[in-house]
This record gives structure tokens, C-alpha cells and sequence, in this order.
């Protein structure tokens, strides 16, 4: 089972030093880690940034912030049914 709240604070990690605001995608590779490659999992959830990008629903840019990207980010995936 997806653990959200570990999920949450793993995007939060991981995309909190960005520049913000963020216009795309590409504003938030130099804040990650491993880049593209930078993998999220819980439970049975396992996803690269990369595929995060392609399959959590379509993010509405720009962002002010990284809870409001967070927030897009855990509904696109709900939808998606990934989570």
C-alpha cells in the first residue's frame, strides 16, 4: 500500500530546491538529485522523475511553490491511478 504522507515528503525533498517560480518540467531537473533518474517509491509505487513527468496527469505551470507543485503532483497520480 502507497504510504501519501511518505510520498508527499519525498517530492517535497526532492523538488524543494528548485528556483521558483518553476515554468516547466525542466526548471525542477537541477534541483533533483539523481536528475531524471531520481526514483520515488512506497509500497508498491516505484517512479523515476522521468516517468512521474509522463504519467502524473497534467501538471498546471507555473508554480509559485513547492507545496502547490506537491499538491498537483499527488492529484494528477490519484487520477492517473497510479496512487
Amino acid at each position: 500500500m502507497v504510504d501519501k504522507d511518505d510520498l508527499r515528503a519525498q517530492f517535497v525533498d526532492a523538488f524543494e530546491g528548485a528556483d521558483y517560480p518553476v515554468n516547466s518540467p525542466m526548471d525542477l531537473l537541477p534541483a533533483l538529485p539523481n536528475g531524471p533518474a531520481t526514483t520515488f517509491e512506497s509500497g508498491e509505487f516505484s517512479m523515476t522523475a522521468m516517468e512521474l513527468n509522463s504519467k502524473g496527469g497534467d501538471a498546471e505551470f507555473p508554480y509559485d511553490s513547492v507545496d502547490a507543485l506537491v499538491d498537483d503532483v499527488i492529484e494528477g497520480l490519484e487520477e492517473e491511478d497510479q496512487i
